[in-house]
């Protein structure tokens, strides 16, 4: 019988041991270890959101996506004195429309996104300001990349590949044999407000007068005067304007780190970015931007006005 009452408690202490060390209880809250270390890394078992691939998608994929400053329009703010990127043309009767191969690339972007192209003609710091403040979707006024404008703006792939020169009149072309000989106190060297030519000037003519303006037209107007012994100006649309004033001449090539022209783009806007590119990319596959820089050139080379104090005046 002691045996028997003995073998009875030693199972029943078995039992209660067994029983304190058994499964818990479903409320309890303490992890096991892969659920803790799950807490500690932030990983649920799922993968985590993940911005989406923008520069990847289709522009089928992309259009839904859109968001502009105007729904189902594209609003483009340039400065038309800048030919043959963006001016106005003067038909026979001195009407004028505006013209150049940004707008007509801009024109086929807006095309290419499903959207309606609106113009917002401005002076050249008026469009980085547009852009920046975001009352515009792009900006298209011969922008170069520059990675100083990074912060207000991001920038599509190179449309056109461009160049920097020093301008000056035929008859002061021997006194400009390199750009150091532009480095003197007397000189008076003019450069677009906002623009990379006034870095241009500041690093090559230090010592120089630089005359800063708004407009290319008004640089060439003093140029064309004498009241400017040179100016920095980009290539093409120097090239322009020797052809029509004979007297003024591309002295020199300036050398710059960054080549060509690039769309402005309002930030934080990755979806049109991406479109942008898209459409560019098109556009040069199909031989439609060489046709946008023939068309502008030609434009160019007749008569032709610029936006001055918002009205447009023949130049």
């Amino acid at each position: 019988m002691k045996k028997l009452l003995t073998l009875l408690l030693a199972l029943a202490m078995v039992l209660s041991l067994a029983a304190c060390g058994g499964d818990k209880p479903s409320g309890d809250s303490t992890p096991n270890n892969d659920a803790a270390q799950d807490a500690n890394t932030g990983d649920t078992g799922a993968d985590a959101d993940t911005d989406p691939d923008y520069a990847s998608m289709t522009i089928d994929e992309l259009k839904p996506l859109l968001q502009t400053v105007a729904g189902g329009k594209l609003t483009v703010a340039t400065s038309p004195d800048f030919a043959p990127y963006e001016f106005y043309a003067l038909d026979d009767a001195g009407t004028p429309t505006l013209a150049g191969f940004d707008v007509a690339l801009a024109a086929y972007i807006a095309d290419f996104l499903g959207l309606e192209v609106v113009y917002t003609p401005i002076d050249f710091d008026g469009v980085l300001m547009e852009v920046q403040t975001k009352s515009a979707d792009l900006g298209m006024a011969g922008l170069s990349p520059d990675p100083a404008r990074e912060n207000i703006m991001d920038f599509s792939d190179i449309y056109y590949l461009g160049g920097q020169s020093f301008c000056c009149l035929q008859s002061n072309k021997d006194t400009f044999p390199d750009l150091e000989s532009t480095n003197k106190a007397e000189y008076q060297i003019g450069a677009q407000t906002g623009s990379i030519q006034v870095d241009l000037a500041q690093a090559n003519s230090p010592d120089a007068d630089i005359i800063q303006l708004s407009k290319v037209t008004d640089i060439i107007a003093e140029l064309l005067a004498g009241k400017m012994d040179g100016a920095y100006i980009e290539t093409a649309v120097a090239e322009s304007y020797a052809q029509n004033y004979p007297e003024l001449c591309i002295a020199l090539d300036v050398p710059y780190d960054v080549k060509g022209s690039a769309v402005g783009v309002v930030k934080d806007n990755p979806a049109l970015l991406a479109a942008v590119n898209l459409a560019i990319a098109a556009a040069i596959e199909d031989g439609s931007m060489d046709q946008f820089v023939a068309e502008a050139n030609e434009l160019a080379s007749g008569a032709t006005a610029s936006l001055v104090d918002g009205e447009i005046v023949a130049d």
